[in-house]
């Protein structure tokens, strides 16, 4: 597989770095031992089911939590120092602004409270989507507050941004108008976007690096063009009511069993010979797998991990 980055690199090759992150409550832990990069100027998806650490993670980065192990890296910065502070942006699924300011007000305050604010690019996006400025934010359609959102976001013009679930609460037009949007803004200004969302569909489309999350700790991690290709679906005849044994060299990240066939999600370790049909998996599938094999070993691509404890590398 390719590098994504240059895994050597200066610090400010990675947006973000996590080095045995984890972070406890009283109930349990809610991440453990993460250790994952990412490139600076990717649009990362973070998948995982409820409960998974997500909103945890995300959490971490944007400083509203303190890890309770780890250290977490923000362009080579830890992410407690000050100088962090103004290069990222946090957009939670709520999306908390004032409803009786106007839209004008809102970005007003966005222009008060930023040095580095960006008014040209504020008002580009509201604008463009007809959102009157005079119109109090509580009375917005639900795509139009996330539009506003996005816009005290990207005013802020930071290097990287972090989205919980942004566009969970938008219908499939205003969504896919959305994605269209912070696509091109993240694009044009070589934003680093990490953001999770249960729409798969919606990450194929728009992520380019993928971080995967399966009961607190990373089950995949890396550029998205790797980990599809790294598997493929395997179907034929059993054994006995087993899978094939010339299969047993291979990762079996998944199997299912009907009668005498079986189907099988399959990380290749060299050539693979037999009577079986090939074909290559969609990300949607490659995803569903792993979360519903949560045993399976780790994957990452090369420039991803940094440690080999608990993980394979691809």
């Amino acid at each position: 597989m390719a590098e994504t980055s240059n895994p050597g690199g200066s610090p400010g090759t990675w947006a973000l770095e996590a080095y045995g992150l984890g972070k406890r409550y009283r109930r349990g832990w809610a991440l453990r031992d993460c250790s994952f990069r990412l490139p600076a100027g990717r649009i990362c998806g973070l998948v995982g089911p409820n409960g998974a650490g997500k909103s945890t993670l995300l959490g971490l980065a944007s400083r509203q939590i303190k890890p309770t192990e780890g250290d977490l890296r923000v362009f080579g910065k830890p992410v407690g120092d000050p100088e962090v502070m103004p290069r990222f942006a946090f957009l939670g699924q709520s999306k908390p602004m004032f409803k009786r300011f106007t839209v004008a007000e809102t970005l007003r305050m966005g222009s008060e409270l930023n040095p580095g604010w960006d008014a040209v690019a504020a008002e580009r996006i509201v604008r463009s989507g007809r959102v009157p400025m005079a119109a109090a934010v509580g009375t917005l359609s639900g795509g139009q507050r996330t539009r506003v959102a996005l816009a005290l976001a990207f005013g802020k013009r930071p290097d990287l941004l972090l989205l919980d679930e942004p566009m969970a609460d938008l219908d499939p037009l205003a969504r896919d108008e959305m994605s269209t949007l912070l696509m091109a803004e993240a694009v044009e200004h070589g934003t680093t976007v990490l953001m999770s969302s249960h729409i798969l569909a919606e990450l194929e489309d728009m992520c380019d690096y993928l971080l995967v999350v399966a009961d607190g700790r990373i089950r995949m991690a890396g550029d998205a063009d790797a980990l599809v290709p790294a598997h493929v679906l395997v179907t034929g005849l059993t054994r006995d009511g087993d899978l094939p044994p010339a299969l047993a060299r291979h990762t079996v990240i998944e199997k299912r069993v009907q009668g005498r066939q079986f189907q099988a999600m399959v990380r290749l370790d060299g050539p693979l010979s037999g009577d079986w049909q090939l074909s290559e998996p969609s990300l949607e599938e490659v995803l569903l797998a792993h979360l519903r094999s949560p045993d399976a070993p780790a994957l990452y691509t090369p420039g991803a991990q940094i440690e080999t404890h608990g993980s394979m590398t691809a």
